[in-house]
């Protein structure tokens, strides 16, 4: 009997099939990418060398069905990638001595694509670049910062840079990524704290932002870029790949003309003005205008009135509309709500085609707490004063720059030189000094940290607004920038090897305050109020100024400039004009928010149009034509503007005939015959055969009257000349019998 064979004892047992060795990723790396907590993804993704012949590639791609390395010449497959984490995590090895050149076939669920791998590629920074974190004031630091469109091994793509020492790590997300985290962590260079990433061959539009966890590996809110050169349309926060602007420029002789010009002894009359409201299409939703139609309507408009420069309530990017323009979240981007980067730069050309300069406010004082801003960028103060006593704005629940980080230093500096540079800005209005300067600025007793020295005095300001303004003057000559200075500092507008701040000017917030106090009151009552408009000449040439008519004098119930003027509506016309006679007069460059020049009659509104169907009433015509001839006198006649900010450009003839309200003062140029003499009569009263010194004998021509027919007044439209008779008067030995229209201010012009 047979016995039964053993199972399988015959039978020859198959070959086993080599099992391929594991990848050399190490689980808690990979666990780490797909988490998108990994602090230093090249050192997974990219090819590795795992072997003397034998490289892996590894990369994350999540929602990737298939992915395969095509070598770069000639297209060959070099390796199938191997789904190793089923959130995307693909691992494949080629066999080469040399770092291999490739490419990466994706098949997605609806396509297949052929991409370069970010990671294959080496550091985009060189060690001289990292400089650029801190170097102060040179172009260098937005060349570097931010998102630029380069070329880098040969491939052009985009490169991601930013600032954040504290982060765990950082991604860049938008929507060539649908937002993923995992798909584009960042390269940390350790030196600087300084993260980058080159991705090649991305498209110029695409919006990005930054996202990060902090030194405990938190998540943080999705950041904007600090350096973003364009963000996307509020209440929208995401910054918007665009690189440096590209606007071609024709504005050499403009450029050239401007750097030959001393600032103080030019006439600058400026028209004030908030893009955002200056004019709307209301037949279409009540849209803004574009910056191809600012430069074809209100370039046009601010010329015939003679004003030499328009300063923009500040346009880099911000979220609230409400905030005008203060609370910036992208010092780098002008705001997309009326265009592009490249038509804001048309819009300044041709400005600077019809003679007109263009300044900017600009806000180095604080910045807002939005999420997607600056406040706690990396998990850390970083860009603001830990210690609230010095890192939060009370008033207006903003942060406050640590200038006394270089870094901070750097970003702010190069800001200002950057409008200047990238935009051919002609000069920078700096918000908020005062706020800066002093560390107690509105605070109580102990809710401030005195200077190393005890005082209240902020020393890292003051060192930043020097530093600013010497690269403002070093960098474009011709510019100027003005600080809107509240207080007494001393030396605001003297050069910083004097001890000044270095600043081309300052507003005279006290002649302003002052003399709007007097026109508000009935004239009944001026007599005991007559010192509001003499005292601004005990300090009028202690600094630079300019006097601002600004739109903080039309906001929060103050009305509007011809609201505030009392009596009926012909006095109160009358006043306005006289103030602006008065204005236009006296010593100091000038500033007038936009609606002032036509007698807006309601308190501005940032979400209105201003009110230009008032222009077909005769009164607000008047005010307009009145504005216009002051700014062309002002432009012409050198007694007007030259010695603005000196002392020996101004005589009191008469300061205290506070009984009549009246006052009057002589105004010379720099040659012997530059001379005017500038009358305001602030009563409802005409005087008659009132007597006033002359400087020089001769006759005299009334260039202005504010009372004159043409501007909404009872006198003719040109009074005869006047004579001077040889009977001493105030002074000189000669004088001037005028009537005195009411409520009027006469400039007079000797007759050559």
């Amino acid at each position: 009997m047979n016995k039964p064979a053993k199972l399988g004892l015959d039978v020859k047992a198959p070959a086993k099939r080599a099992e391929e060795p594991p990848f050399a990723v190490h689980p808690g790396a990979i666990a780490a990418i797909v988490g998108a907590t990994h602090g230093d993804p090249f050192s997974v993704l990219g090819p590795h060398r795992v072997g003397h012949d034998l490289y892996e590639i590894r990369v994350m791609l999540p929602g990737a069905a298939s992915v395969r390395a095509l070598a770069v010449e000639g297209g060959d497959v070099l390796c199938e990638l191997k789904l190793v984490d089923p959130s995307g995590f693909f691992c494949g090895r080629v066999s080469s001595v040399h770092r291999p050149h490739y490419k990466l076939e994706i098949t997605w669920p609806r396509e297949t694509r052929v991409d370069w791998d970010p990671y294959s590629f080496g550091p985009v920074l060189t060690s001289d670049d990292f400089s650029a974190i801190d170097d102060v004031g040179t172009s260098r630091f937005y060349n570097i910062f931010g998102a630029h469109m380069v070329e880098h091994g040969n491939v052009v793509g985009a490169r991601f840079v930013v600032w954040a020492p504290n982060a765990h790590n950082v991604s860049v997300v938008g929507d060539f990524n649908i937002w993923d985290g995992r798909r584009h962590p960042m390269r940390l260079r350790h030196e600087t704290g300084i993260w980058e990433l080159f991705v090649p061959e991305l498209p110029q539009g695409q919006r990005y932002k930054y996202e990060m966890r902090d030194h405990s590996g938190r998540a943080l809110p999705l950041k904007a870029d600090p350096v973003a050169f364009r963000a996307e349309h509020p209440p929208a926060t995401a910054s918007v790949l665009h690189g440096l602007p590209k606007a071609k420029w024709h504005d050499d002789n403009w450029i050239e003309t401007r750097g030959a010009m001393q600032p103080r002894k030019r006439p600058i009359s400026i028209y004030e003005c908030h893009l955002g409201s200056w004019a709307r299409v209301p037949e279409e939703g009540n849209r803004y205008l574009s910056y191809k139609e600012f430069g074809e309507r209100l370039i046009p408009y601010v010329r015939d009135l003679g004003f030499t420069h328009i300063e923009l309530l500040p346009i880099t990017e911000y979220p609230f509309d409400g905030s005008w323009g203060y609370q910036p979240i992208s010092l780098y981007a002008p705001t997309c709500r009326f265009g592009t980067p490249e038509e804001f730069g048309d819009f300044v050309e041709s400005a600077h085609d019809a003679g007109i300069g263009i300044l900017l406010d600009w806000v180095p004082a604080h910045f807002p707490n939005d999420p997607h801003g600056l406040a706690r960028f990396d998990g850390t103060h970083l860009y603001e004063h830990a210690d609230p006593r010095q890192g939060f704005h009370q008033d207006w629940g903003t942060h406050i720059y640590n200038l006394g980080r270089r870094e901070v230093m750097a970003f702010l500096v190069s800001n200002a030189r950057f409008w200047l540079d990238q935009y051919h800005l002609d000069g920078l209005r700096v918000d908020a000094v005062a706020s800066m300067l002093y560390l107690d600025y509105s605070r109580r007793p102990g809710e401030w940290v005195p200077n190393r020295y005890g005082g209240n005095e902020n020393l890292e300001a003051i060192d930043f607004l020097r530093r600013m303004n010497e690269v403002a003057y070093q960098t474009k000559p011709g510019v100027f920038t003005v600080a809107e200075e509240s207080t007494a500092w001393p030396g605001v507008s003297q050069p910083t090897y004097a001890g000044g701040l270095g600043f081309g000017f300052k507003w005279n917030m006290g002649w302003m305050h002052d003399t709007l106090r007097y026109m508000s009151k009935e004239p009944i009552h001026r007599r005991h109020h007559h010192h509001d408009m003499t005292f601004g000449m005990v300090y009028a040439f202690s600094e630079n100024f300019i006097l601002p008519l600004s739109h903080d004098e039309v906001v929060h119930g103050k009305g509007s400039l011809l609201g505030r003027m009392p009596g009926d509506r012909w006095q109160r016309f009358a006043n306005l004009r006289a103030y602006f006679g008065f204005m236009w007069g006296h010593p100091g460059k000038k500033l007038l928010f936009m609606g002032g020049e036509f007698g807006q009659e309601r308190e501005w509104n940032h979400d209105r149009s201003l009110d230009w169907h008032l222009l077909a009433d005769g009164n607000h015509k008047g005010v307009q034509t009145l504005i216009r001839d002051l700014n062309h006198a002002y432009l012409k006649i050198p007694a007007l503007h030259q010695r603005d900010c000196e002392d020996s450009g101004f005589r009191w003839l008469i300061g205290d005939d506070r009984d009549n309200s009246v006052l009057a003062f002589a105004r010379f140029g720099d040659g012997p015959d530059d001379v005017v003499v500038v009358i305001s009569n602030f009563t409802p009263v005409p005087r008659d055969n009132y007597r006033v010194g002359a400087p020089q004998p001769g006759a005299w021509d009334a260039i202005i009257n504010t009372d004159a027919a043409q501007y909404g007044g009872t006198s003719p439209e040109r009074l005869p000349p006047m004579h001077t008779a040889d009977e001493p008067s105030h002074g000189h030995p000669w004088s001037l019998n005028l009537k005195l229209p009411p409520l009027s201010t006469m400039i007079l012009q000797r007759r050559r």
